[in-house]
């Protein structure tokens, strides 16, 4: 299997490292050409104009159930026509009593082209099978909730 890489860079600001009083922004460079600001989640502290690494985990799992879920419409001959999703990363602690995204809920919505129609159940079943084929959600603990609309 390939490597998948990214490229992290985190320079101080500040005179010194002092516990609390440091910046966490930092950048994420994607494939040479796209880079991304992120800092904390706005309730740590971080400017909420950026990218923070929950969001992206929530990001991660959302795009892979997509891509996941059509490759399994395309194969079933669903003729998908869009797909949106709103994720949202919750924190809190898990059992552990430790901080962690202890949920992400996925919210998809999918249209079809015009003339098909699909059952209510076998599409939430075909969204239930991408979840268990996404390789995300396969690196997750069981906190990922799928609301079909």
């Amino acid at each position: 299997m390939s490597a998948l890489a990214i490229n992290l860079h985190w320079q101080r600001a500040e005179p010194a490292l002092k516990a609390g009083q440091f910046s966490n922004a930092h950048s994420v460079q994607y494939n040479r050409s796209h880079e991304m600001q992120v800092d904390a989640a706005p309730d740590w502290g971080g400017d909420p104009d950026h990218t923070n690494p929950e969001q992206a985990l929530a990001a991660a799992l959302s795009s892979c159930h997509m891509m996941t879920f059509l490759a399994l419409c395309a194969k079933a001959g669903w003729p998908v026509a869009s797909y949106h999703d709103h994720a949202e990363a919750h924190l809190g602690k898990n059992a552990k009593g430790q901080m962690s995204v202890t949920r992400i809920d996925l919210n998809p919505v999918v249209r079809f082209d015009t003339g098909f129609d699909i059952d209510a159940d076998k599409l939430a079943e075909m969204q239930h099978r991408a979840h268990r084929y996404c390789f995300i959600a396969n690196s997750l603990a069981e906190s990922v909730e799928i609301h079909v609309n």
